[in-house]
């Protein structure tokens, strides 16, 4: 008697998870909050609520993470918002 077995699969495992990198916005004495508000909603594509939150956060906490995501971006954006006049950190 003959019985069929079915061929051994091989099962290969990826890490696909990408870490993460967060923007971290500080505090100045320079910049207004109408500039940051644009800023974070023109670069980091927040609405306007949440731009002013973080605009918010900023000036109480002295910092505040304003986008996260992967590091070739994540490094765009934050050389746009330095640009712009902003201190940012990438982390």
């Amino acid at each position: 008697m003959l019985t069929e077995t079915a061929p051994k699969e091989e099962v290969i495992f990826q890490d696909q998870t990408t870490q993460e990198h967060n923007i971290i916005l500080f505090n100045d004495n320079v910049n207004t909050f109408d500039h940051v508000i644009d800023m974070l909603i023109k670069v980091c594509d927040h609405d306007a609520l949440q731009a002013e939150q973080c605009a918010t956060l900023v000036h109480y906490s002295g910092k505040c993470a304003v986008k996260k995501g992967e590091y070739a971006k994540m490094i765009k954006l934050s050389e746009i918002l330095a640009e712009s006049g902003l201190t940012v950190e990438l982390n």
